[in-house]
Parts: C-alpha cells; structure tokens; sequence
C-alpha cells in the first residue's frame, strides 16, 4: 500500500437501476474510505447485491455516478475485469478458483512470470510465498488449492486480490461456509488488511460478526438507501428497525406466543418406535395440533433425519407413524395426502427449481398431490399463485419471473408458499431461515407462529438455538442420531438445551 492514501476510496452518488417490472436501486449512496470495513446491510432484494453489481461492472446502471479516490470525475465499470484494472475486487461466498491448480498458480493465473510462454515456476512460487507469508497464512503454495479448507480458499482469493494492487476488497457473505475457527482466522486477516489501509466492503446477514468486525455500517432497504452509521453508535434493535422498516419487539412476545399453543387430548402426528437402519435411532414423539416443536442438535445429530422418518422420506425399517389416529404408508406420497408437508433444508438442490417460473414452483407439490392425470387448470394456478405471492409478501417482478432471479429469502418463500398451497395439517420446516437477513428471518418466524394459532402442527429446525427458543413452545434435542431429551414451558433456555446436547441432562 501507498503511503499517500486518498481521504476516499469510493463514492457512489444518486445510483438508480432498474429490472423489468422493478425498481431494484433508488437514489442509493455508498462511501469507503482507506482503513476501514463497512458492513452493507438489508434485508433479502433490498439492493445488496445489485449494488455490488453496479460497482464491479456485471449490471449497467440508468442513473449516478461513481467516483474512485479524490478524483472529481466519475468513472463506469463495464465488466468486474475493468473493476478490477481500478482496485477493486471481489470475493464470493463460492470462490471462484480452480481448486485442481496449484495455490501460486491460483494467485498467478493469467499473469505467470515468464517469457515466450514459458512459466518461471519456481520465481511464480517464491513470489506466491511471499504474497502469502505476508498475510499470515500458513500453507504450502505448491500443493493444489483442493486440499484445504473453503476458508483457506477464500483467503488465497484474498491474497490474489490484494497482489494485484487491490484498493477495495469487497468480501460478498463470506463467512456462511465458515465454523467458528475459520471466521475468526478471516477475521484477523481483514483487520490485518484495513490497518494497511485497505477499505474492505462486507456483505453480510450475521448482525453479531458486523458488531465484531466493522466499522460502519451502509443499510438498504426495498432498493433505498436508509443511512451510514458507525457501528458503536447504532444499537442492535435499532439496526434491525431500520432494515424492516418498522419497529421491533426483539421478537420477545413470539417465545410467549409459542408457549401458549394449543394442544390438544389427541396428538396431530404420533411416533412409536420409528427408526432408520444407519440414520435414526427409534424414537417415540407427539406433535399436537397448534404446536410449534423444534429439534436441537450439533451438526450430525439425526435432526434431519428424524424429520425425513416422520415424512417418510427416508423409508423407516421400525415402528409405526400415525396421523390424526389413522397409520399411513411409507411414501413421501402417503405423507402428503395425509397432510404433511416438508421443506428440506437445501433449498438449491431440493427445493425450487431454478428454471421454472414462481407460478410453476407455487403448485408444484399441489399438483403432485393430485397426480399427473388431473392438472390444474392455467386460471386455478394463476389465481393461486397470486394468492400467495401477497399472503407471504414475495417480492417478485411476476408469478412468471424465473425463480432464480429472486433474493434467497424469496426463494425460500416460495417454498414455504409452495406446502402452504397443499393446506397442510403438520408442517416441517427445515433450516427455513438459513442464509437469509434477519427481516425475513423474522417474517418466517411470525408466520410460523401464525400458523401454529390456526391449528397447524408444525416442526422447526434450526441450528441457531437462539431462534428456536423465540419461535418454539417444546424442543427435542437429539445426539449422535438418538433422541435424548424434551425441555418445554420454564425448562427452556439456551444453558438447559446445550446441557442435554453435552449430554448433562436426563433422557426421556
């Protein structure tokens, strides 16, 4: 880094864009500055990544301008290549190496030192040594990126940015693939970069690593810009305010809400003896109608698996399942006309289908329920679809608009719409609120809450123990794929529940 630094790194002024049917950016504003990482926040579609977008090149904007340094004369990026020609680089959530190469090669690619074709591997590898010992990452250059960690990876992709004179390092979710060791190790590395001078932006949906690491704080909200804080003066609740837009009870009265559901003399759903060779162990449990119950558990417990037993979704060799008194088959299938539904936890690979349109999502699992021979009528599911989209308030252009092309919490969404359709009587939730901003989380949490009041059952996974115990009425805590205790009423805390994880607590 220069010692000559400018008092500005990044100005963007009045920035407008447009989508068909959207107004994606508003008159929206962003300031860098050297030696400093700056959160940009808000929930999912509020602008985060359309901005990112903007800056780096990869979407044209219609209004504003962009300046870089102290320099008076805005500047546009055509391509996040030219972005970069200008000090500015960015780092995906999914890095975007080849992890068969080498990690100098990595760092090199594209720029070998050499001469008429032939790479001077060793100079390529001293140098990449180098790039890396300054940062205080320990690894071995001449092995292939494949052999480390996702967190490594990101901080080779790091230490390429920077060795190419990078000025701003945008950092795009980069700690969702990270165990806590990991965020931590990043974390030092981005200080180590700002007190260079660095400006790092850093986009994220974890509230309590903002407060952590970051400076200020940039919030956006339905494509507007909100306002620039320092971080040590914006109190958490008043964060989350300003991203929803409305005030927030810190979600204090859903944790009451839940412990006052229904139940009922007869379980909704009823597990004797229910288990899975190599995935669950038997287990018994009652799910009563109104009841939101959550399953606790480190990664690996059985939580997924003791939901795909009771859904049937992995085929159970013990026991028996009941609904409403009445046994049913052992199907996804039986499962859903006996009015379950079940949203998995990855919603990329079995949950919406990228290349379908938000109508066809929607009724995917209504029309399954019905069999191929009796489609739906084209009115039935544009009437639907319109339903539903404003029930849950899905931000899309369209009920025709791919659903790729919307936020990850729309995305997940859909989904929930999708069994919300199928008027289901027992509900299981899977990781619903994984990967997205705390607006929608909350939103999701509420409607689970919701349901619950109408008399739905419904099961809620989440690892974030935090969120269960504001959202749940009862939690089953499982451990090494066994279930091993039940804590609801005044039991509920986060010390009781990972009491009985460690294996503190009494079983059933």
């Amino acid at each position: 880094m220069s010692d000559a630094l400018p008092k500005t790194l990044l100005r963007m002024r009045g920035i407008g864009k447009n989508f068909p049917g959207a107004r994606a950016l508003d008159d929206v504003e962003f300031t860098l500055k050297p030696g400093e990482i700056h959160a940009l926040m808000g929930e999912n579609g509020a602008g985060k990544s359309t901005l990112i977008k903007v800056l780096t090149g990869a979407e044209a904007f219609e209004s504003g301008e962009i300046y870089l340094g102290d320099s008076k004369t805005p500047v546009i990026n055509h391509s996040p290549q030219e972005a970069q020609s200008r000090g500015i680089s960015t780092v995906y959530q999914e890095v975007n190496l080849c992890t068969n190469l080498t990690v100098a090669e990595n760092l090199f690619v594209g720029r070998q030192p050499g001469r008429a074709g032939f790479v001077k591997w060793g100079e390529m590898n001293k140098r990449a040594r180098a790039v890396i010992q300054r940062l205080g990452i320990n690894i071995d250059v001449e092995k292939p990126l494949e052999v480390y960690s996702v967190a490594i990876q990101q901080m080779v992709a790091i230490a390429r940015a920077v060795d190419i004179s990078a000025r701003v390092l945008i950092l795009d979710e980069p700690t969702s693939s990270l165990d806590e060791h990991e965020v931590r190790s990043l974390f030092c590395l981005m200080r180590k970069l700002r007190d260079e001078g660095m400006g790092i932006i850093f986009v994220t949906h974890f509230i309590e690593q903002v407060y952590e690491v970051c400076d200020k704080i940039t919030i956006l909200r339905n494509g507007q810009f909100i306002g620039e804080y320092e971080t040590e003066n914006l109190p958490r609740r008043e964060l989350v305010s300003k991203m929803l837009g409305k005030a927030f009870d810190d979600l204090a009265s859903i944790r009451d809400e839940a412990a006052e559901a229904r139940t009922g003399a007869e379980p909704m759903v009823s597990a004797k003896g229910l288990g899975v060779r190599g995935g669950i162990q038997p287990f018994d449990l009652d799910i009563y109608p109104g009841e939101v119950i959550g399953l606790a558990g480190l990664l690996g417990s059985g939580r997924t698996e003791l939901a795909r037993a009771v859904y049937a979704a992995d085929h159970p060799d013990s026991g028996e399942l009941t609904v409403k008194g009445r046994h049913i088959g052992r199907t996804p299938l039986d499962a859903m006309k006996a009015g379950m539904g079940f949203c998995p936890e990855n919603r990329k690979e079995e949950g919406v289908v990228a290349e379908l349109s938000v109508r066809e999502n929607l009724i995917l699992a209504e029309q399954t329920k019905r069999g191929v021979f009796k489609l739906m009528p084209r009115a039935e599911q544009e009437r639907l679809a319109e339903e539903y989209i404003e029930k849950l308030q899905i931000k899309t252009a369209g009920m025709e608009t791919p659903v790729k092309q919307l936020s990850g919490g729309n995305q997940q969404k859909v989904i929930v719409a999708r069994w919300l359709l199928t008027h289901p009587d027992f509900l299981i939730l899977d990781e619903p609120t994984r990967g997205i901003d705390v607006g929608t989380k909350t939103e999701i949490q509420k409607l689970v809450i919701n349901l619950a009041s109408q008399g739905m059952s419904v099961m809620f996974i989440s690892s974030e123990i935090d969120e269960m115990l504001r959202t749940c009425g009862r939690i089953c805590v499982m451990r090494d794929t066994i279930k091993v205790g039940e804590l609801s009423g005044g039991e509920l805390s986060s010390a009781a529940i990972m009491s009985v994880i460690a294996g503190g607590g009494s079983d059933d």
